[in-house]
Formats: structure tokens, C-alpha cells, sequence
């Protein structure tokens, strides 16, 4: 139904029939606008914001490129770039009904980040075409945050552009939920006095979420992680693996485990849940001691806090409403914000670590079952996740300043 039916005007006539629905009136006419930096209030201003003054400063760039980061909004702007396929809990929705989520990612990025970002939805799903028109989109922007198209299409959108752009392309559906769990896990190990090292942990979803949380346990050193699908634990003996089910097993579950999810958690110190599903509460008793369980699921968790909190010493959702909120916007504006401050010409392995570590050192001192993460809202979080991503940027040679 259109949102003129659903909810008309709040200062028109109704019959009454249908109820006023605040969703719809936030969002009438859309969540942001552009605005000027500079007036233009004369005829001295107009010369000067456009011609003839604006051509002086075309001709600079065109003899040197890199000034367009000085004198344009390139070093402050990011591309929001979806194509519907995979939003949030909706799924494959399309390209004009995902407008309204790339619109409240961008708010995001300023609000959280201090980061300008324009939402681009894309009407076309082949790999070649989607890659080819942000190639071409890019020169406007400083970064590409990918948002919202499914796998495993999306690991190779990703590669492909970061190979042909030498800006920023971060998939924040992978990278930031890997890296606030990562964060997440670093804290609760410590509060249950462990080390990653000693943790085994399974992750139920080998989608976009599941193998980067794999990629970047793995890299920070987590002891042992297992990654099942619907058909269970994605091991090597598996004759139905894609060829990123494949490279995952390879370099997960070195136990050798084969099964069923329920069977990997057996004994097993961390669950993480990024597919939905429902998991036997059977099978979370089974895990040990001082367990750790991320149930992230929106907005039904795999394993009910309920449950998870019998077994549990901490507990993680992706929800607002219990403690320890997974939220990719603890991660993705502070990232772009330090990557852009240095005009990195690609987001590192090394860059998100750092991301992770600042971001868990935020509550480090302040730890207990119910903070292992901070809140979106900790005016502490975008410094000091710009700072470290920064800092690695330059530490890894992707930094143009």
C-alpha cells in the first residue's frame, strides 16, 4: 500500500480508517538532504562557488590529480551501494525498496562518523555490470561501502572493485559485523580470564557475516572455529561446497569435525549465530563452561537470551533491547573516517584488526556479563576506531598522507 494511504499527512483529513503510523512519518520525503558548505549570496560568491572562479580550480586538478581531495568533497564522501538483493531481514527486495535502509546507513555515517555518504541503488544484479558502473561512479567518491547484495556475489563485487579502485571498497555487511564480534569475543574472553588462543568456537551461517567472522577469528588467532551451513559443519570431505565453502574449509576446523551444528557445539567455548534458525536448547547445554554465545539473528536470535543466559557467562544479540548489541555502527563510520583521513587507497586485514582492538579497549575497564561491547551511543567510539584504522593505514603503507 502507498505510504500516501497507509499514512496521509498528519495535518489532513481522515476518516480515521487508518492509523498513524510514525514509521512512515519519519520517513516521508526521505532522511537527508544536501546541503552547501558556502553561501552564495551575491554576484561576488556566485563567481567564485562556480564560474568563472570554479574553473581555476578544475585546471589545478586536472595537472594535479590528487588535489581533488583538497578541493572538492571526495576526501569526505562515501558511496552507500547496494542492489536490494540482500537487505537487512528482508531479503531480495530490490533496488527502490532498499532506497529507505541505504538512506539510514548514510545518516549513520555522519551521525556516528562524522562521514558524508550518498545512497546509490543499483538496478542490475550481474557481477560484471554492478562492478563495471561503480568503477565508473567512482571518481565522485573518496570510498565505496558495499551494503546489502547477497552471496556469494558479494565476495566477488568486493575483490574485483578493491583490484580496479585505488579507494576504499569495504563490504560492511562482512567487514563490520566481523569486526564488532571480534571486538565482542576479545573482551568476553577476558572477562571469563581466557585468551582467544584457548577458545574453540562455531559459527551457524556461511554467508557474507559467517565467513568474515572465520577470516578475521583466524587472523586474530582464535584457537579453533568450525562454520556450518544447513548442511552442517563446512568440511573438506563435503562434496557440495561452492568454491568460498571451499576456501573456507581450508583454513577452518582444524579439529576435523563433520556433522551437524549441533554435534560441533558439543564442548564447544563460543557460538556465533549469523543466519537465523532456531538452535536446540539440548545442544547449548552441551557446550562448556563459561560458554560464550552470540545469538545475532534480527529479530528472532538463534539461541533466546533466555536460554543462552542457563548456560552462558556472556550473551550477545544483535538486538537494541538486551545488552551487548552486535551494531555495525560501532565499526564502519570510525573506519571510513580514519581510511579517509589518510586517503587510504584500500581498508587492510591489518586496518580492521586495529578496528577490533580499539573498539573492545573502549569498555576494557569497565567489563562485566553485561558489557563486553560498547553502546552505539559511547561518544568514545568513532575517535578511537578512526585513530587506530588511521594509524594502520599508514603503518601498512596504504596511506596517500
Amino acid at each position: 500500500m502507498a505510504a500516501e494511504i497507509v499514512n496521509p499527512r498528519s495535518d489532513s483529513e481522515t476518516d480515521g480508517e487508518e492509523p498513524f503510523d510514525p514509521a512512515f512519518a519519519l520517513h516521508r520525503g526521505g532522511k537527508m538532504a544536501v546541503r552547501a558548505t558556502v553561501p552564495v549570496r551575491d554576484r561576488d560568491d556566485l563567481s567564485l562557488a562556480y564560474t568563472p572562479g570554479v574553473a581555476k580550480v578544475c585546471s589545478a586538478i586536472a595537472e594535479q590529480p590528487e588535489l581533488v581531495y583538497d578541493y572538492t568533497w571526495k576526501s569526505q564522501v562515501v558511496a552507500v551501494v547496494t542492489d536490494g538483493s540482500a537487505v537487512l531481514g528482508l531479503g531480495d527486495i530490490g533496488p527502490a525498496a532498499s532506497l529507505p535502509v541505504m538512506e539510514g546507513k548514510a545518516i549513520l555515517f555522519k551521525q556516528f562518523g562524522g562521514v558524508d555518504a550518498v545512497p546509490i541503488a543499483l538496478d542490475c544484479r550481474d557481477v560484471d555490470e554492478i562492478v563495471d558502473t561503480v568503477v565508473r561512479l567512482a571518481p565522485s567518491f573518496g570510498g565505496i561501502n558495499l551494503e546489502d547484495i547477497s552471496a556469494p556475489r558479494c565476495f566477488e563485487v568486493e575483490r574485483r572493485l578493491q583490484e580496479r579502485l585505488d579507494i576504499p571498497v569495504f563490504h560492511d555487511d562482512q567487514h563490520g559485523t566481523a569486526i564488532v564480534t571480534l571486538a565482542a569475543l576479545r573482551n568476553a574472553a577476558k572477562l571469563t580470564g581466557r585468551s582467544l588462543g584457548q577458545l574453540r568456537a562455531v559459527i551457524s551461517g556461511a554467508g557474507a557475516a559467517g565467513v568474515a567472522i572465520a577470516k578475521i577469528l583466524i587472523e586474530a588467532g582464535i584457537g579453533d572455529v568450525a562454520v556450518c551451513d544447513r548442511k552442517g559443519i563446512v568440511s573438506a570431505d563435503r562434496d557440495d561446497l561452492t568454491d568460498v565453502k571451499r576456501d573456507v574449509a581450508g583454513f577452518t576446523n582444524k579439529a576435523g569435525l563433520t556433522g551437524s551444528l549441533e554435534s560441533a557445539l558439543d564442548g564447544a567455548d563460543v557460538f556465533i549465530g549469523v543466519s537465523g534458525g532456531t538452535v536446540a536448547e539440548a545442544a547449548v547445554s552441551k557446550m562448556a563452561a563459561n560458554a560464550m554465545i552470540f545469538a545475532m539473528a534480527n529479530p528472532d536470535p538463534e539461541i533466546h537470551p533466555d536460554v543462552a543466559h542457563k548456560y552462558a557467562a556472556v550473551v550477545a544479540t544483535g538486538r537494541s533491547d538486551y545488552p551487548n548489541q552486535i551494531n555495525n555502527v560501532l565499526a564502519f563510520p570510525g573506519i571510513f573516517s580514519g581510511a579517509l583521513q589518510v586517503r587510504a587507497t584500500r581498508i587492510t586485514e591489518g586496518m580492521k584488526l586495529a578496528a577490533a582492538e580499539a573498539l573492545a579497549a573502549v569498555v576494557a575497564d569497565e567489563l562485566s556479563a553485561d558489557c563486553v561491547i560498547p553502546s552505539p551511543f559511547d561518544e568514545r567510539v568513532a575517535p578511537a576506531v578512526t585513530a587506530a584504522v588511521a594509524a594502520a593505514a599508514r603503518a601498512e603503507g596504504v596511506a596517500r598522507r
